[in-house]
């Protein structure tokens, strides 16, 4: 069965969503390196991994149902921040735009009676209450800290072997 037109754009839109995602993500690994927070640089390493592979994932399956891929530019990602804590925040956010943009894919596949894409976003809707779950962790565990240097950097290391596996 091949894409509606509509599902066709709104997978693409969200293929190119995972794809700025990765950029943002690698913007603050980059941002961790910077301020020599290599654990933190590494988690946001993996995590940018992490996106393009779920932008592969949606790639793969347009092509598999007939679709056409379209890639759109990607729109450079922020690059400083004022904490740790914002940057995290800030991902958090972004987290939580990307659950809304599944979610809203996921009903218009439901709508156009698409149960093959409905099926195939059940794995992302799972893997962002599970992404942003994880955030919240890591944000809770920073207010804890209270900023205090030895609790950062037994987070910092906490969080970098993370990004070794």
């Amino acid at each position: 069965m091949m894409l509606s037109k509509k599902v066709e754009k709104a997978l693409n839109d969200q293929l190119n969503m995972e794809y700025s995602s990765a950029y943002v993500y690698q913007a603050m690994a980059a941002y961790f390196s910077e301020i020599n927070y290599s654990g933190f640089a590494a988690w946001m390493d993996n995590q940018a991994e992490e996106e393009r592979s779920h932008g592969r994932k949606i790639y793969d399956y347009i092509l598999e149902r007939g679709g056409k891929v379209v890639l759109s530019e990607i729109r450079a990602p922020k690059s400083q921040y004022k904490s740790v804590l914002e940057v995290f925040e800030d991902s958090l956010k972004h987290e939580k735009a990307v659950t809304k943009s599944i979610e809203k894919l996921y009903v218009l596949a439901r709508d156009e009676k698409d149960l093959g894409t409905e099926i195939f976003l059940q794995w992302f809707i799972t893997e962002q209450i599970e992404e942003e779950s994880t955030i919240e962790s890591i944000i809770e565990k920073f207010k804890m800290l209270e900023g205090t240097k030895t609790g950062l950097y037994l987070l910092n290391k906490e969080m970098g072997a993370r990004g070794r596996q």
